[in-house]
Order: C-alpha cells, then sequence, then structure tokens
C-alpha cells in the first residue's frame, strides 16, 4: 500500500502504547517482520518546550524504518510546531495524531478522544500540522463519543478535506475504553465514506483475526497492538496469512533469542537498572501457556542485572520439553 507518496512493503502497522512501544520494543517488532512501527504518544507541548523525557520518546534507529511518530496535544499552534521539530529531525517516515486516546488525563487536556466532539478545534489541529509538514500524515480515531460512529465519519472527512494521508480507526466508543467488542462495521462505513487508506484496528488477536477484518471490511491494512506484546511474532504472521492463507508458528527457541534480544535492547537504552526493573513484567509476556511459566514470572521479580535475565531465561528453556 501506499500512504502519500511512502511505499509501505506490507500491511501491518504497530499500534501505539503508552509505555510500551519504545526504541527497544519497536526494533524488535520491526525485526519480526512488522511493516511500520509507531512511537508512544507523545505530547506536543513536552516538544514545545523541550522537556527532556519528551525527546528522549523520539529517539529512532534507522533500522526500524519506516517509522510513524504520534503526537497529540490541543493547541493547534504547538502541534504544528511539534510536527516541524519531527520533520526536521529526519528520523520520522510518518507523522500522525492521536484522536482516540481515552485516558482521563488525556481529556482533561482537551486533547485524544475529546477532540472527536470539537470539530472545529480539530479542523485547525489537522490544518496547523499539514502546513507546517510535507511527511505523510495520518489520524488515529475512535468511534467517537457513541456506538452511532458519526463522530469518527465526520472527523474523517474533515481530515481528509485537510490533507491527510490515510486514517486508523479503532471502533470503540470513548466509554468502552477496551472494554466490549470493536464494531467492525464501522470500518467497513468509513472505507466507503473517503478515498485515503483506512487501517482497521481493534480486536486483532490472531492472523486469521486480521483477515477477517480484511476481507468483512475492505480496510487497506491492519493495526495490532497488545497482541504484539504476548506474540511479536503476530505481525509477519498476519502477512503470511493474507498472501498464503497459512503462517509459520514460531519455534520455541526464536521465542527465547527474542527474549534476549528484548533484554540486551533495553540495557542500552535505558541502562541496567532501570531495564530490570521494567523486564520483570516484560519478559513474562513472552512464554505465557508455557509450562512453568507462573513460577518464572515469579522469579523474574528478583531481576537485578542482565547476566541474571540472561541466565533465568537460559534456565527457562533448558527445562521445557518439546
Amino acid at each position: 500500500m501506499k500512504i502519500k507518496d511512502l511505499e509501505i512493503n506490507g500491511i501491518t502497522f504497530l499500534a501505539p502504547l503508552a509505555g510500551i512501544t519504545n526504541l527497544p520494543f519497536r526494533q524488535l517488532i520491526k525485526d519480526c517482520g512488522c511493516a511500520v512501527v509507531c512511537s508512544e504518544m507523545i505530547s506536543a507541548k513536552g516538544i514545545f518546550y523541550n522537556a527532556e523525557k519528551t525527546i528522549t520518546l523520539l529517539k529512532s534507529h534507522e533500522r526500524e524504518r519506516p517509522l510513524s511518530v504520534q503526537i497529540f496535544g490541543s493547541d493547534p499552534v504547538s502541534m504544528g510546531q511539534a510536527a516541524a521539530f519531527i520533520d526536521d529531525l529526519g528520523t520520522a517516515d510518518i507523522i500522525d495524531i492521536n484522536f482516540g486516546c481515552s485516558v482521563r488525563k488525556v481529556i482533561k487536556q482537551g486533547a485524544g478522544v475529546s477532540l472527536m466532539k470539537n470539530p472545529a478545534l480539530a479542523r485547525k489541529i489537522l490544518k496547523a500540522v499539514r502546513d507546517a509538514t510535507s511527511l505523510p500524515f495520518t489520524i488515529k480515531i475512535r468511534s467517537g463519543w457513541d456506538a452511532s460512529g458519526d463522530h469518527a465519519v465526520n472527523l474523517a472527512n474533515i481530515a481528509e478535506d485537510q490533507g491527510v494521508d490515510a486514517i486508523t480507526l479503532h471502533p470503540r466508543t470513548a466509554a468502552q475504553g477496551f472494554r466490549g467488542k470493536a464494531d467492525w462495521q464501522l470500518i467497513a462505513r468509513l472505507k466507503q465514506a473517503i478515498r485515503i487508506p483506512v487501517i482497521g484496528n481493534g480486536d486483532i488477536v490472531t492472523p486469521q483475526d486480521a483477515g477477517d477484518m480484511l476481507s468483512q471490511t475492505g480496510c487497506d491494512a491492519v493495526m495490532v497492538g497488545r497482541a504484539a506484546m504476548a506474540n511479536p511474532f503476530i505481525l509477519s504472521q498476519i502477512e503470511q496469512y493474507v498472501a498464503q492463507g497459512t503462517f509459520i508458528c514460531p519455534e520455541p527457541w526464536a521465542i527465547f533469542r527474542k527474549m534476549e534480544a528484548l533484554t540486551q535492547g533495553y540495557v542500552s537504552y535505558f541502562g541496567e537498572m532501570t531495564a530490570c526493573r521494567m523486564l520483570r513484567g516484560r519478559l513474562a509476556w513472552f512464554i505465557r501457556g508455557f509450562p512453568g511459566a507462573a513460577a518464572f514470572r515469579q522469579k523474574l521479580s528478583t531481576l537485578a542485572s542482565s547476566a541474571h535475565a540472561f541466565e533465568m531465561i537460559r534456565d527457562f528453556e533448558a527445562g521445557q520439553k518439546f
């Protein structure tokens, strides 16, 4: 597919996940076969004020390209300046705006899904960002504030009019959060309502789910978030399934090597102490369903060094019977 003039080699996108889609995780997912990875949601005001923690989130590596960088905010001026800043960095291939986050602190700022009930302000933000950059420009939205989907279609029409190049729809309402069932028929409705590419998101847990979404909605690509945390290979599996009707499950040894790769990546990026604290929860993602997974999770609470992590991973692998 194509977003503006950017050729995308595949149909899979990694969703932006706060606290999760940092640089080492994105590199891991990219190495596992994802077409496009996305940054964590980044505050435009943080970029505007040159906040150290915010600027750190913009760190990138050539290995993860193409990269989508997602920003959020409610002020057109700072949103436009953030887009220009990201463009000047030269590391992003796509700039995305979050119109879907339903976290209270984001809504209180008038950002995220809050903007879906303020189309006049949304239009000003879209224009400011489009005027600030020539990069491919996308947005991620929800159904809106009720189940009708009218907010989504209305915002999508405004976005297309303002020069947005593609739209991702997660068809749950603001009140749903991640609860309940995603209404894929809204993705189909949106696809019929606009001419630019539509990326479907929501309730993709298996490669078959992605195939079903594509066939039922006519969307151009799929975005996966939480499922990639437990199975980083799911994006390449989706690509295989859509192309061939079947997919390959990774050998257990490949899963353990990815656990080691994530450990090394985290230590290099965050430093050993911070990385180990984070890995206590995150290494457990990979071994759900394995015999002894619960005991391994308990042992992770004592993780204190990268050497300890490698030892624990190899001991767990050696104790498995495949």
